[in-house]
């Protein structure tokens, strides 16, 4: 029961600030349950993907509500390649378990990438956020759409920094709206991964009563984080992001560097 209080109290925090800062929760939960190490690596990806999407069906409810108008093009195609993504991601994660004998090189591999988007992340917010392509054909938003729903699927973290800054890059959207787009690619690619997960290996393996404290506190914390996102600016949410991301890098490379200790 104390794993589930500690789960419990780790997602709602870590969704409150995903929900503000579009990075979904995923980025900060994986880690720190990781870290924690209660379960083994894929049960501790399953919980992290349920909070996520758990999180961002509650977040975008009350974004609509805050009134944040939504260019519907971009949401939709978008989401699509976030679908396939998130099943080739998922694909890619079960081939990875299977190939290696010891699921730390997994981790590790995880762990290297998201460090990998984490830095890009950060400095594009830092130095570059001025910079963007302002790409606008479909096709694009659809690869873009692809490539976040498969690298979060990957990465086990749900969303991460990295889908706030590629589509601010990519499309020059404001990072508030930024935000959104962010959090309806996680509900698309999370629910794509759930779904290749009940039809393959099924849910048979995880712990499932764990699921009774990680749904209700992902959505109090999505909740919590569409609400304070509707009362913050666009400076403080940036903060808030690159704040997140120092944070989490951090602990990513502690956890790499506890692997081979």
């Amino acid at each position: 029961m104390y794993i589930g209080i500690i789960y419990f109290i780790v997602i709602i925090l870590a969704n409150t600030v995903g929900a503000i800062s579009g990075m979904g929760g995923g980025v900060i939960i994986k880690p720190v349950l990781d870290a924690l190490h209660f379960h083994p690596l894929a049960a501790i990806s399953f919980y992290s993907s349920v909070a996520v999407f758990t999180m961002s069906i509650v977040s975008t409810l009350r974004q609509m509500k805050n009134g944040l108008k939504l260019k519907i093009q971009i949401a939709l195609f978008v989401s699509l390649g976030s679908v396939i993504g998130g099943i080739t991601g998922n694909t890619v994660f079960e081939a990875l378990l299977q190939l290696f004998s010891d699921e730390k090189y997994v981790q590790l591999i995880q762990i290297v990438l998201t460090i990998v988007t984490l830095l890009f992340a950060f400095f594009y917010t830092k130095i570059g956020e001025e910079r963007t392509f302002r790409l606008s054909h479909p096709l694009w938003y659809v690869l873009v759409g692809l490539f976040l729903g498969f690298i979060s699927t990957l990465l086990g973290i749900g969303g991460g920094p990295i889908n706030v800054a590629l589509l601010m890059l990519c499309f020059g959207t404001p990072i508030k709206e930024a935000t959104v787009y962010s959090i309806i690619t996680i509900f698309f690619s999370q629910a794509a991964k759930l779904v290749t997960i009940a039809q393959g290996t099924g849910f048979g393996r995880f712990d499932l009563t764990m699921l009774f404290y990680v749904i209700p506190a992902a959505i109090v914390g999505g909740f919590l984080g569409a609400l304070i996102s509707g009362k913050v600016s666009s400076a403080r949410v940036t903060q808030i992001y690159q704040i997140v991301i120092l944070i989490v890098l951090l602990l990513n490379l502690w956890n790499g560097i506890r692997l081979f200790v």
